[in-house]
């Protein structure tokens, strides 16, 4: 009977290490889908994240491209508010010179009445 005891010591064994295999696999598949999952929610959190940063990125953009036409706008205004400056200055030099042409026409008539 010792046989018969050591056969079925073997196989009680040989199927316990079956069934703690198959346990250990079932227990890797949950394993499994809880990565998968795992990695569904990393990457709706990632997707969440980049829409948040590019609408930031707009934000910062649009905000820069604002400062901008700002800066433009000034600049125009700036440069008319020169050009009514020198073209006063102009006028006035104009108007100089043409009293200095007054003056000589006035000499020169002058000169040729004596």
């Amino acid at each position: 009977m010792g046989d018969t005891s050591q056969s079925r010591y073997s196989i009680v064994l040989n199927l316990t290490s079956q069934k703690l295999e198959i346990i250990s696999a079932k227990s890797q598949l949950d394993g499994d889908i809880t990565v998968k999952e795992q990695a569904v929610i990393e990457a709706k959190d990632d997707l969440k994240d980049w829409d948040k940063n590019i609408k930031n990125n707009i934000e910062q953009e649009k905000r820069s491209k604002e400062r901008e036409i700002e800066k433009l706008e000034r600049n125009a205004k700036n440069a008319k508010e020169r050009k009514k400056i020198k073209e006063a200055t102009y006028k006035e030099k104009i108007a100089a010179i043409d009293e200095a042409l007054k003056q000589i026409q006035k000499i020169s008539e002058t000169s040729l009445a004596n």
